[in-house]
């Protein structure tokens, strides 16, 4: 029997202040306790978001605003608005928040959400995404205010002109504050023009999701071919933000065969419904994992190559290693080690898919390509160089 999600059960472990610390914000003991704390999460260029949070001693009442006229709302909320903040995968957006809800309550992973719930929560109205809500404007026409925003990422014009089709800048047109352009993605489904989304960044740290942009079957799909057939596409290159393929693509290009490619930017999000439906489209196409290089990044790896081989992977993570059960087979493989690579000494994929990480001292690619790295690298052992090589063979080959 399949164990829904009780949202309402977990709202009262999980409170908007739990999330909101796990996502970096602090308490402003400046602004009194009380009623309402104020929580608040700084970026590198000073900018300050602050979370107003209300029944502060009681998590199943919490709620959320802030001043500036952004939506707010519940613990479910939160998550939801920071989805790609926890790297968690799923068949749908529900499916993942109930995921994280679930490991921050401590109880066992649910395989449904409380549709119930969600409809008498108000959730269910807010999936539908409105494109009449945002002005949209092609990037070509001010190159200088949107290379204002590449620019801090460490990405050039050429990049920014080879992607340019497939960029936006947006506007939310309900926010009563902030009235500035910022850079979108726009989401579709794979063969199709209509857009169902937008992933948005901004200057300094800020991200988000145009609302209810579709995360199950939509992503930002940018496809170099100019107009080929979807059978003349040999790779496709998963990462998990827009700036993050966009930077592989430029430390990579001359070694890609642009015009047989796709970059594809999942949100954070890793439905599986987005990777088949993508892989799908492009039926000789060889997917490639760019996904992070750290251990959510990994495991989004090897559940992307059992999925497209039709194969149930359960993960649990411990402090060093991973445990995997297939079937009724279990076998762990240690967190430094784990790729899609390794999974194939445990079961068989026969499947098209292939790896292309970022260095081994960088988290992903737009810190490679920014020269931010996660830490002094420690003396290569067997494993690494071993792996580092056969990473450069399998990059050499097809490409």
């Amino acid at each position: 029997m399949k164990q829904s999600v009780n949202y309402k059960s977990l709202k009262t472990k999980v409170g908007v202040d739990d999330i909101a610390y796990y996502l970096g914000y602090r308490l402003d003991r400046s602004a009194g306790v009380g009623k309402y704390i104020e929580m608040v999460l700084a970026d590198s260029t000073g900018h300050q978001d602050k979370l107003i949070i209300k029944n502060p001693k009681e998590k199943a009442a919490q709620t959320y605003f802030r001043r500036n006229g952004a939506r707010g709302g519940d613990v479910v909320s939160l998550i939801r608005e920071n989805l790609s903040s926890f790297h968690e995968s799923g068949r749908n957006e529900w499916e993942i928040i109930g995921k994280v809800m679930a490991h921050f309550a401590n109880e066992p992973i649910p395989d449904y959400g409380d549709s119930q719930y969600l409809a008498k929560a108000g959730y269910t109205g807010n999936t539908v995404f409105d494109p009449k809500r945002y002005e949209t404007k092609d990037v070509n026409g001010a190159p200088s205010e949107v290379m204002a925003f590449f620019a801090q990422r460490g990405i050039n014009e050429e990049t920014v002109s080879a992607f340019a089709p497939f960029i936006k800048q947006i506007r939310d047109n309900s926010h009563t504050t902030y009235k500035q352009f910022n850079i979108g993605f726009p989401y579709t489904e794979a063969g199709k023009d209509k857009v169902v989304g937008y992933e948005i960044r901004g200057f300094g740290s800020f991200k988000s999701k145009a609302a209810g942009t579709n995360s199950t079957t939509g992503a930002w799909i940018a496809d170099l071919s100019q107009g080929g057939e979807p059978t003349d596409i040999r790779n496709i290159y998963f990462a998990e933000s827009a700036y993050d393929i966009m930077a592989f693509y430029q430390l990579n290009h001359l070694r890609l065969d642009g015009t047989h490619s796709v970059f594809v930017s999942l949100g954070g999000t890793f439905s599986d419904s987005q990777i088949k439906g993508i892989m799908a489209h492009y039926p000789e196409a060889k997917a490639m994992d760019c996904f992070d290089n750290d251990l959510a990044g990994r495991i989004y790896g090897i559940r992307m190559a059992a999925l497209l081989e039709g194969i149930r992977l359960n993960v649990h993570k411990e402090e060093d290693k991973v445990k995997i059960t297939v079937g009724d087979k279990n076998f762990a493989i240690p967190n430094e080690q784990l790729s899609i690579r390794e999974l194939r000494k445990h079961i068989h994929i026969r499947y098209n898919v292939g790896e292309w990480k970022a260095a081994a001292n960088y988290k992903d690619w737009n810190d490679q390509l920014m020269g931010k790295q996660m830490e002094v690298v420690a003396v290569e052992n067997k494993f690494a160089r071993d792996r580092n090589l056969a990473d450069r063979r399998e990059k050499g080959v097809g490409l």
